[in-house]
């Protein structure tokens, strides 16, 4: 039997959300998506195209992912680091597939706020980090992961996102097609509960962890909450996959996403099977 945790489950699931051959891209302070960009590339998705989010290195080869994202060590081997208005210009003409977003908040939408959580009256009791560009990747961009690792919080999958920073297949002005916006919008959300996805651009609860019943995923999401038929509980990492996140990320990085309790959560199983991506 092997153990292993609930951070490194997590970023398995991120990783499982990239498909072979595209060209995917993590923001600012992104620890989780980052790593699991890197477990993609060294398990199943051997041939896409990584775009570390604060350098532009195309398809770096860090020896580890450091404690910060605009470490020169994230630049190790790429074949290429593109400069700001490169990358821009190839989101907008399509050429970027897959983009990864978190928020403070998220909603039944997708639409996430990492700009602030604000108070009566005007200003914010709490700035967020901001969204740099996101807003116009996450407008043109096909494809769209979504990671929350505080939705037991109750605070983060909210009814409606007190700003909206980036957009995701609904807002109060319109819908994307609406709006004039040509990107995909949301395909997946991940949280430490369990994933979801957006099938009429609305999030619906597809998969869980063993250790969390739907009843107490339902309670912790603000919004109301569908759930598929066919729910499943979260297939298990294998082998490769831990290693690759237990190779790339030697000093945790990804843990500090978590609150402390959640990094309790530990499992077991045998991981001889291929990985469930």
């Amino acid at each position: 039997m092997t153990a292993f945790t609930l951070d490194e489950w997590f970023v398995v699931l991120l990783a499982r959300t990239i498909r072979p051959r595209e060209t995917v891209f993590h923001g600012f302070g992104s620890p989780c998506a980052q790593v699991a960009m890197h477990v993609a590339r060294r398990t199943h998705a051997r041939d896409s195209t990584l775009i570390e989010g604060a350098t532009y290195a195309v398809n770096p080869e860090p020896a580890f992912i450091p404690p910060t994202g605009n470490d020169a060590a994230l630049k190790r081997g790429a074949a290429y680091s593109m400069r700001f208005e490169e990358f821009f210009d190839a989101a907008i003409r399509g050429d970027v597939d897959r983009m990864f977003l978190s928020g403070g908040q998220i909603d039944r939408y997708g639409n996430t706020n990492v700009t602030g959580i604000p108070v009566d009256g005007g200003g914010y009791r709490l700035k967020l980090g901001g969204g740099g560009g996101g807003c116009n990747l996450a407008a043109t961009i096909p494809f769209l992961s979504l990671w929350n690792s505080r939705h037991r919080s109750g605070r983060a999958l909210v009814e409606a996102c007190d700003f909206i920073t980036d957009m995701g297949h609904r807002t109060p002005a319109g819908t994307r097609a609406e709006l004039g916006y040509t990107g995909g919008g949301p395909q997946s959300l991940v949280t430490e509960l369990g994933v979801l996805d957006f099938p009429d651009g609305h999030a619906r609860l597809i998969q869980r962890f063993p250790d969390v019943t739907v009843e107490e995923i339902r309670a912790a999401t603000a919004f109301e909450l569908p759930v598929a038929g066919d729910l499943r509980v979260v297939a298990p990492p294998s082998a490769a996959e831990l290693a690759a996140v237990r190779s790339v990320d030697p000093l945790g990085v990804r843990r500090s996403e978590f609150a402390p309790s959640e990094l309790k959560r530990t499992f077991e199983h045998e991981p001889g099977a291929d990985c469930a991506c």
